[in-house]
């Protein structure tokens, strides 16, 4: 089927950012993004969201409108690149060494440039200084919740996309991405509100996962005994948190090398505005991701640890229900 949506440019193919450009395929949308450097996993997962190899030149020329959804710690130097992208590409005059497709944003037509990454509201704001003066419309955007399920899955799930920033780019942000599938919600807020509305509820979610592996592991590290007497107290008086473990636990332990700096950011975005210390809950649990990604390398150490709680947690849960 030939594209009839416009062409978007989307940065990078990780698991959240495949699905995202995986339901604009399949309504129709062309979407660009650079593979330079990554994995033979993730060029892999890109093929199969129907997404196109373009360098970031390319992108900057074609593209009415970029998503950066990529790990918190690399959302600055991103927005450095692309800035440069599109500097090189002003550079080369208005019709640049790109062909444009029907889809492809006109001669004239402003970019829009929405950060949709887990960072604190002065970090969006420092990225969004970066496009300042130039032919772009920036958008401070957030999602919540997982990956948009496949076209073929039932029952559909849709993250919400939360979009703060001026009134006219957050109005074409949602105009462009809501007929591809994607569930649009505007804050009549500035460029910041929305990445502090995913500090606090990322602060809240991810939290209390990280919350939990802590006191999992530092039970154990008392005694084995300990840790399953905490297991069967929690599921007498907390089921339905040990009920949340079993599935929070699992899910967290591939993706803690990226809740590491999105911790680092919620301790940034909480000690501004409760200095005094408050912040260090969040910069420890960002150490204890640290710890938990470096073990998934060997599957052994904490990750073990983990595993084996949430394997006696599910089996103890199951008999509490006979």
């Amino acid at each position: 089927m030939a594209p009839l949506g416009p062409t978007i440019g989307l940065v990078s193919a990780g698991a959240m950012g495949a699905a995202v450009a995986r339901r604009l395929t399949s309504y129709g949308y062309t979407v660009l993004t650079s593979l330079e450097g990554r994995s033979a996993t993730s060029k892999e997962r890109a093929r199969m969201a129907g997404m196109q190899d373009a360098c970031l030149e390319e992108i900057a020329k074609r593209a009415r409108c970029v998503l950066s959804i990529i790990p918190p710690s690399s959302a600055v130097n991103f927005a450095h690149q692309f800035v440069h992208a599109i500097g090189t590409q002003l550079s080369a005059g208005e019709t640049g060494t790109f062909d444009l497709g029907p889809g492809d944003r006109p001669a004239g037509m402003r970019l829009v440039f929405a950060d949709c990454n887990a960072v604190a509201p002065a970090t969006v704001c420092e990225i969004a200084g970066y496009f300042t003066g130039g032919n772009v419309d920036f958008v401070d955007a957030c999602i919540i919740g997982g990956p948009p399920s496949r076209p073929s899955e039932t029952p559909v799930y849709d993250p919400i996309f939360y979009a703060s920033g001026p009134e006219t780019a957050v109005s074409r942000f949602a105009k462009m991405l809501s007929p591809g599938g994607l569930k649009i919600s505007t804050l009549k807020a500035a460029v910041g509100q929305a990445s502090a509305l995913k500090m606090g509820y990322a602060g809240i979610n991810k939290g209390l996962t990280g919350l939990t592996a802590a006191m999992i592991l530092a039970t154990h590290a008392a005694s084995p005994a300990t840790s399953s007497a905490l297991m069967h107290e929690l599921s007498i008086s907390q089921p339905a948190l040990l009920e949340r473990t079993t599935r929070m636990i699992p899910d967290m332990l591939p993706k803690a090398y990226r809740f590491v700096g999105e911790m680092e950011e919620i301790g940034d975005f909480v000690d501004a505005g409760m200095p005094g210390g408050t912040a260090d809950l969040w910069k420890g649990l960002a150490a204890l991701f640290k710890r938990v990604a470096g073990d998934m390398k060997t599957g052994a150490g904490d990750v073990e640890v983990l595993q084996d709680f949430v394997a006696d947690a599910k089996a103890t849960l199951q008999d509490a229900k006979k």
